[in-house]
């Protein structure tokens, strides 16, 4: 029961929501100023797994999707994107394709198998494994 301590209560949930507001509109204006790799690190930035409010997982995939489907240079996106980064995006690729939606998992794709060579099987086995925090 020592784990549950370390998970949001629902009371902080509005607090977490702002900040998942307030990130909302700096990857706007980052994504405005044609900076999508930013914005991506932005939106990873602060993900809220530590919460079993599916309202704050619900917005914060909101924000990660909005920045996910910015990416036109995948190739070009690695070279900047820093490797701490890879797990937590492979999680939000799989939340993406989990969707459904044709231009989400078609973009969810080619991500992954971009990320898939640069970081290797273990960021699929860590994202699949981890089924504690959860995007």
């Amino acid at each position: 029961m020592a784990g549950k301590e370390e998970f949001v209560e629902a009371d902080n949930a509005e607090a977490i929501i702002t900040r998942i507001e307030h990130k909302s509109r700096k990857i706007e204006s980052l994504l405005k100023l044609f900076k999508p790799v930013e914005a991506l690190k932005t939106a990873l930035e602060g993900s809220p797994p530590k919460t079993r409010d599916e309202r704050c997982k619900s917005a914060n995939w909101i924000v990660v999707h909005r920045a996910i489907m910015a990416i036109k240079d995948v190739d070009g996106m690695f070279s900047t994107l820093d490797p701490e980064y890879y797990d937590i995006l492979m999680k939000y690729l799989y939340r993406g394709l989990s969707t459904g939606d044709r231009p989400t998992c078609d973009q969810c794709l080619r991500i992954h198998e971009k990320l898939t060579e640069k970081a290797g099987l273990g960021c699929i086995l860590r994202a699949l494994a981890d089924t504690v925090n959860t995007v």
